[in-house]
């Protein structure tokens, strides 16, 4: 790549932070805290599996703006507990409540995200573009000592609008100062990272650690973020 490039914009989950695994230990806790399976749920790995189908529905209608944040947060478990059998609206609230607080103090990244943020801070400017709420994203970015590598922290909430929406991106260079000419995307779901950065005539590096998008049109993938090192 030439050195045209001057700031990054990194997403967060699932990039740079493992969310299905620090999903799958909070949900550990959550099953033992609210004694799940006393109310016949098997496992809190089965109850992160049905809320997993649950919550990527809901949260397609929150990218979208179907659905507000306060109703997504709680109807996602109320839905996961009745398809155990369990209505309990004020239980699908507590865990919801819990959720939020427990899953980002669990620490997950993935391999060499401290690495590659050292490597980039040198000769970059890095920014986060998240749609995930705003104050989990903080607490997140504080606990795995993220923080102090980027310079600005764009949250949909902040912005109004969610990616892919155009006017976060315009709202994320209004803010850091950057220019899409000037400006790479690093994400990992295509549709919303991507093809948003691509609207925007902006470079990209897809994230595809799964391998489940080989034939992805981009400017750059990668399955492991050291690659990063061969690109910027």
């Amino acid at each position: 790549m030439s050195n045209h490039i001057k700031h990054i914009f990194f997403d967060l989950d699932r990039t740079l932070w493992d969310f299905e695994k620090s999903a799958e230990q909070a949900f550990e806790k959550i099953f033992e805290k609210h004694k799940l399976g006393d109310f016949g749920v098997p496992s809190g790995t089965a109850f992160h599996d049905t809320y997993t189908i649950h919550n990527e529905r809901l949260w397609d209608q929150y990218r979208k703006g179907e659905i507000k944040k306060e109703v997504l947060r709680g109807l996602r478990f109320n839905l996961t507990l009745k398809d155990f059998g369990i209505v309990n609206n004020d239980l699908g609230e507590a865990i919801g409540d819990d959720y939020v607080k427990i899953s980002p103090l669990l620490v997950n990244l993935f391999p060499y995200a401290i690495e590659i943020l050292e490597y980039l801070k040198e000769n970059y400017t890095l920014h986060i573009i998240t749609n995930g709420f705003a104050e989990v994203q903080a607490v997140k970015l504080r606990e795995s000592k993220m923080k102090k590598y980027f310079d600005q922290i764009i949250t949909s909430e902040e912005a109004g609008v969610k990616k892919p929406d155009p006017n976060i991106f315009t709202f994320a260079f209004d803010k850091s100062g950057a220019k899409p000419e000037e400006s790479i995307m690093i994400g990992d779901d295509y549709e919303v990272d991507i093809v948003g950065a691509q609207n925007m005539n902006m470079e990209q590096i897809f994230f595809d650690p799964y391998n489940l998008q080989p034939h992805a049109s981009c400017s750059y993938r990668i399955t492991n973020l050291e690659e990063i090192k061969g690109i910027l």
